[in-house]
Order: C-alpha cells, then sequence, then structure tokens
C-alpha cells in the first residue's frame, strides 16, 4: 500500500534531497568526467557506474518513501476500551511481548508496535520517523530506508574520489579542452561537491550506525528511548537471523537490490536456521 505524508519538513528534506544528488551527478558529467577523462573511456565508465549508484539510490530512497512501513490496521468497529482505561493501563497483561491498546488509534497493536504522532497511526516495529524519506521507520520499508543509506554513502566515497582523480591525472588528449574560465568553474563546482560528500557521507554513515547497532541488538530507537535503564531480556538471535528478520529470507546477495519486495511481516526468520 503506497502512502505519502503531507508533513512540511518531510516535504521539504526531500526536495533537499534530490537537489543534492542531481547536483552531484551534474557535477560528476559536466564537470568532472567528461570534460578531464576524454581521451580514453574511463569518462563514459565512470558517468555510467556513479549513474548506476544514483539510480539504485534514488529508487530504494523512493521504496522507503512510498511504502507501508507496517501500518496497524484500524479496527472495522469502533471497540469500547473503557474497561481498560478506568484501569489506568494500556497492556492487555503483563507480558512485555503482547499486545497492547493505543489511546490514540483507539485499537488493539501488535507487541512492539508504537504510534506516531506525525504519521498518526500505530506502526509495527516502529524504529523513527524520518523527514529525509517523510515517513516512519518500520517493519516493512527499514530494508529500503538502509539501502537507500548505503547507496548514498557509496555516491558520496565515489564523488569524492571522482574530484581527487580528476585534479590529479591530467587531461592531455586531443578531446581535452578545458579552459581558464573552464578550469576556474570546475574548481567551484568540485569545492562545493566535496563539501556536500563530506557532510552527507558523515551524516548517512552515523545513521547506518545506529540502524545496524538497533538490529543487531534487537532494539529500536523507541523501545531504547522508552527502556529508561530497564533491561529487557530477549531471546538472542544470531546476526544473520536478525538481519533476514529485517531484509527478508531471500539470498544475502540480493539484500542490497531495492527491486526486491519488502520482507513479509508473517514469514519471519526462524533463528535456528542461522548458526552465525
Amino acid at each position: 500500500m503506497a502512502v505519502f505524508r503531507t508533513d512540511p519538513c518531510g516535504i521539504i528534506c526531500i526536495i533537499i534531497t534530490y537537489a543534492a544528488v542531481f547536483y552531484a551527478d551534474y557535477v560528476v558529467v559536466r564537470h568532472l568526467a567528461i570534460p578531464t577523462m576524454t581521451s580514453n573511456l574511463w569518462g563514459a565508465f565512470h558517468v555510467v557506474l556513479f549513474n548506476i549508484v544514483v539510480f539504485l539510490l534514488t529508487l530504494a530512497h523512493l521504496r522507503a518513501v512510498f511504502s507501508d512501513p507496517g501500518i496497524v490496521p484500524l479496527p472495522a468497529n469502533n471497540i469500547d476500551f473503557s474497561d481498560v482505561r478506568a484501569a489506568g493501563k494500556r497492556k492487555l497483561s503483563e507480558k512485555e511481548e503482547d499486545w497492547t491498546v493505543c489511546a490514540r488509534c483507539d485499537a488493539y497493536r501488535p507487541p512492539r508496535a508504537h504510534h506516531c504522532k506525525i504519521c498518526r497511526r500505530c506502526i509495527r516495529r516502529m524504529d523513527h520517523h524520518c523527514p529525509w524519506i517523510n515517513n516512519c521507520v518500520g517493519e516493512l520499508n527499514q530494508k529500503f530506508f538502509i539501502q537507500f543509506l548505503f547507496y548514498t554513502g557509496l555516491a558520496c566515497c565515489y564523488a569524492l574520489m571522482l574530484v581527487i582523480v580528476s585534479w590529479v591525472i591530467e587531461c592531455t588528449g586531443a578531446g581535452c579542452k578545458i579552459d581558464h574560465q573552464g578550469r576556474q568553474t570546475r574548481i567551484v563546482h568540485s569545492v562545493i561537491l566535496t563539501v556536500e560528500a563530506i557532510l552527507f557521507g558523515l551524516f548517512v554513515s552515523a545513521i547506518m550506525c545506529d540502524q545496524l547497532s538497533a538490529i543487531f541488538t534487537d532494539e529500536t530507537a523507541v523501545e531504547q528511548i522508552q527502556k529508561r535503564g530497564r533491561e529487557r531480556e530477549r531471546p538472542r538471535k544470531p546476526k544473520m537471523a536478525l538481519l533476514a528478520e529485517v531484509f527478508g529470507r531471500g539470498n544475502s546477495v540480493l539484500w542490497l537490490c531495492p527491486c526486491q519486495a519488502a520482507p513479509d511481516p508473517q514469514t519471519i526468520s526462524n533463528p535456528q536456521e542461522y548458526d552465525v
């Protein structure tokens, strides 16, 4: 089910994201690869390869934006929770991994689901609401969010490498014609692209580390905040099983392919299948 939020902050962040991506692509193609690598096929090779990374980045981002993060469906009929509210509790039992009642949605929600104030719905295994995808990061779209982070970081590293190569290796071919004005323009664009790549690269690297930590500890960002010093014991699972819960039970080689379907919450991997 495709979803899109009309949150102004999220829409602005999406515009900034694509402006930065397309600007980087423009600089790489127009001012780095083609003008300085025309004496051989390396220029065309880097243009094609960089645009493949940009395509995968864009596809992963769009799937993270428009995919259902794991919205808990609302009941068809209104349910009376007056007895639960009167008891002053939201849990239906003392077990932590049981269904609870959301006072905002007036509905039951499964274990580890949390209410998002921006989406105004409960999200299964919600990690956080990310303005850069204008959507929640939840059970069904965390895979695409991590893919977006990975390809953004890869594009940043690739762009920095091309900036360095384009200035270290001088173009000496007959087709290389960079006048003084063109060299000054290239300097300006190279500096802006370097700053952009470093800032976005560090930013997505920090978020990627946070996401991997949440996966391997089996604890979302919301759960870390709500823990407040209390230890929550969950069955220990192999790391490959935890990754499979996010990326699906398919071949691990395809985990970074944004063309794959989102993991089915009904077919979570069995930890016994992995001995890592």
